[in-house]
């Protein structure tokens, strides 16, 4: 166990490393990790055979085990009244504690409802929470490097990348551009307006209509786009494998979007955006070149009324 567990700072895998140790020690064909992550709540990390029905059933007795940081048994999790969920099946559930505290559930499930209860011995147990702690000593530790690694790269208010790793993400797009031939496109967009909140409703109202506005434009987004935050209430926008049109494309998207959104409920604030548009090659050859051009290209629709789209390099400019 501890071999497999510290092969990698990988959460997902160490949970995995888990379950290939245990299930190797005991006849059950399902095995899950659960752990909170601090962002979406609890979430599974590994499993192995959980699938169809059993998911709910892992999922209630590893929130059990979460919550009362006990081993927890059940002949039938459907006719348990510990559980609000899940179906008749038998399981069992360990604490995996690190520093004194609980940090995950190991649940195993098997297929069927059982005759009686799992018991083990108390000897048996305890020699099974002794080899348990390598793995809880682990994943904590690999949850917590994940944690600082995202905070490294996320803005604190909107939760979107920062400028910093844009910066990063960039780079490495622009030159994997230039090998594959493919464009890539950035967006930088700006909400025309905004000071006004800060002046009329102050600082806690302009950060409220930041993060919805942040929001808006990551709704806007691909899966593989890269969202941030460049400062103030200036936001840019990665668009791999994507030319101009496409990228003029998503900015109207986010025009209409953010036009049409009443911000901060209750006083129904109308704002508008300011958008620079800049694809590589067309307007660039390099990450500073595309981030001056797509500044630049922001900046002239700020200067010609704002509420725009300007497209580096071709002369053209929309508005609603």
């Amino acid at each position: 166990m501890t071999r497999a567990v510290n092969a990698t700072l990988d959460p997902e895998r160490v949970a995995d490393a888990i379950v290939a140790c245990v299930a190797d020690w005991l006849p059950i064909s399902s095995w899950a990790v659960f752990a909170d992550d601090n962002s979406t709540g609890v979430r599974t990390f590994g499993s192995r055979g959980i699938n169809g029905g059993l998911d709910a059933s892992a999922a209630a007795v590893g929130q059990w085990v979460l919550k009362q940081g006990e081993v927890c048994t059940t002949g039938d999790v459907g006719a348990d009244d510990r559980f609000d969920e899940g179906g008749n099946v038998a399981a069992l559930g360990f604490p995996l504690e690190c520093r004194g505290r609980v940090v995950a559930a190991l649940v195993g499930l098997d297929r069927a409802r059982a005759s009686r209860e799992p018991v083990f011995a108390a000897a048996t147990l305890a020699a099974l929470r002794r080899a348990l702690e390598p793995g809880g000593i682990a994943l904590d530790n690999a949850i917590l490097v994940q944690r600082a690694e995202a905070l490294s790269v996320t803005d604190d208010l909107t939760q979107l990348y920062n400028s910093r790793y844009m910066s990063q993400v960039l780079r490495r797009e622009t030159k994997r551009a230039s090998r594959s031939g493919r464009p890539l496109s950035l967006l930088f967009i700006d909400l025309d307006g905004f000071k006004s909140i800060n002046d009329t409703y102050g600082h806690l109202y302009g950060s409220r209509a930041l993060v919805e506005a942040g929001a808006l434009i990551r709704q806007c987004a691909r899966e593989t786009d890269v969202v941030a935050r460049f400062g103030g209430d200036e936001f840019a926008l990665i668009l791999p494998d994507t030319g101009s049109e496409g990228a003029a494309s998503v900015g109207e998207r986010i025009r209409d979007r953010v036009h049409a959104h009443k911000f901060l409920q209750g006083l129904d604030i109308h704002l508008t955006v300011s958008v620079g548009v800049a694809t590589l090659p067309d307007v660039a050859a390099s990450a500073e070149g595309l981030i001056q051009a797509a500044d630049e290209a922001m900046y002239h629709v700020k200067e010609h009324g704002k509420n725009g789209i300007y497209i580096a390099g071709s002369g053209s400019e929309e508005r609603i």
